[in-house]
Formats: C-alpha cells, structure tokens, sequence
C-alpha cells in the first residue's frame, strides 16, 4: 500500500528585501513527505534551514508557490485557520527548549493539550506517557531549573507531541547538546518518532545523525538537493 503524503511542497521562492536588493533564500523548491518518513535537512548556516521549516510549518508564507500540509492548499489560508492546523497536525522541536519555567514536566506537557480543549485527566495521561517514552518518569515533577539540558530538551520533544501531530518539525534539536547527550535525546527522538507512526522533517548539522533518518537532503544556493548522505559528506562544495 502506497502511503500517503503529509506534506508537499511545490515551486517554493522566498526572498526578502535588503535595502535596495532582494536577497532570494529559496528558489523553487519542490518537496514531499509521507507518512511515517523521517527526512534529514542538512546544509550550512544561513543556507535557508529554518526559513523552510518556518514555511512548512505554515509559521511563514512563501513569496510564490504552494504548501500542502494533508493535501490542503494552505499557501492562501487566514492566520486563524493556519493557526488551527498548526494546533491539529504539527509539532515543533527547536535548538532551545523554551519550557515554562514555572511549570512542571508534566505540567508544560500538559498546557498544549489543554489549550486545544483536552480534559485534566486526559492531558495528565498522555503527558506521563510520553515523559516516560523519553524515560523521564523519574522527572515528572521536576521544574525546568532542576533538569539537565538533555532532560530539558526531552521534555520539550514531549511537549511537541502532546496534541498527536501528524507532521514533526525540528530545528537543530540537538544542537545546543554536548555529543554524549545529543545522542541520548536524538535516539528517544527517533523511537518514539517511529513508535507513534510520525513523520518528521529534522534540520540537524550532525551526519551522524542524518544516516539514522529515513532519506536526507540538502539545501544549496536556495535549492533543494535530494540525494544520498554519502555524496555531500565533507564535500567542501557542499559546506
């Protein structure tokens, strides 16, 4: 059976304007996830990364071109509905954890799915469910200040699945990570990704990383290149 896709997108431009010139940071970019697939987007600083995670994630509208999030044109949707979908099918990971500080790990687990209209129990559930996916029932009452960075971002990645999200975006995710915990939190990433039937979309400069995932491509001079780890790897043209 032939599986679905989550997201397409097709003949993505975004520039910008800088004083007098216009800075083109994507030039037709054509894209397509699936269900269940996780996707490696590689490329250097300032190659584009996070304008086209911002962009899937309805988060920023392209110059030209068209989003299909669940076969949805999206490209000419109002905030409000943007934000509705945003609610229902995406999840967002970032390099930096932005919990609550006020709030417990079950507790900022919990404030998405309450925010959408889940009862207590329900949102108290799921929240110790996926803390414990990411081995932290140990932590469920902890603040964001009583937790390691790793532990912090573990959190977080909860936080981004608490409202069962169709479609997982992550921005350098492990990024702000030493080696040792950056590999502790991309393997609980990547089980319970794989264990909840997600798809993902994950910026990350760590190839090590990238060979885990299910396809990689790359971002180059705005273009997308799809093509196997192995052909970019310490490519200077590349980096």
């Amino acid at each position: 059976m032939s599986r679905q896709s989550i997201l397409s997108l097709k003949n993505i431009c975004k520039s910008f304007n800088q004083g007098s010139q216009k800075l083109e940071v994507l030039r037709n970019v054509n894209f397509e996830i699936k269900e269940g697939e996780i996707v490696a987007l590689i490329g250097p600083s300032g190659s584009g990364k996070s304008t086209l995670l911002q962009i899937s994630g309805l988060l920023e509208l392209p110059t030209s071109g068209s989003i299909l999030l669940n076969k949805q044109d999206c490209s000419k949707l109002s905030d409000a509905i943007r934000t509705s979908l945003r609610r229902d099918y995406l999840g967002f990971v970032y390099q930096y954890h932005n919990l609550l500080p006020d709030f417990n790990a079950v507790e900022n687990v919990m404030i998405p799915q309450l925010i959408a209209g889940k009862n207590y129990n329900e949102a108290e559930d799921r929240a110790k469910w996926l803390l414990d996916k990411m081995k932290l029932a140990d932590r469920f009452k902890h603040r964001p200040a009583e937790l390691s960075g790793g532990e912090q971002q573990r959190v977080a990645i909860a936080r981004s699945l608490a409202n069962t999200p169709k479609l997982l975006l992550a921005d350098e995710p492990t990024g702000n990570l030493d080696p040792k915990t950056s590999d502790i939190v991309f393997e609980a990433l990547l089980n319970i990704i794989k264990e909840t039937g997600l798809s993902a979309l994950v910026a990350t400069h760590n190839m090590e990383l990238a060979k885990a995932m299910d396809k990689q491509v790359g971002l180059k001079d705005g273009q997308l290149v799809d093509f196997g780890l192995s052909s970019f790897i310490g490519s200077s043209n590349f980096y």
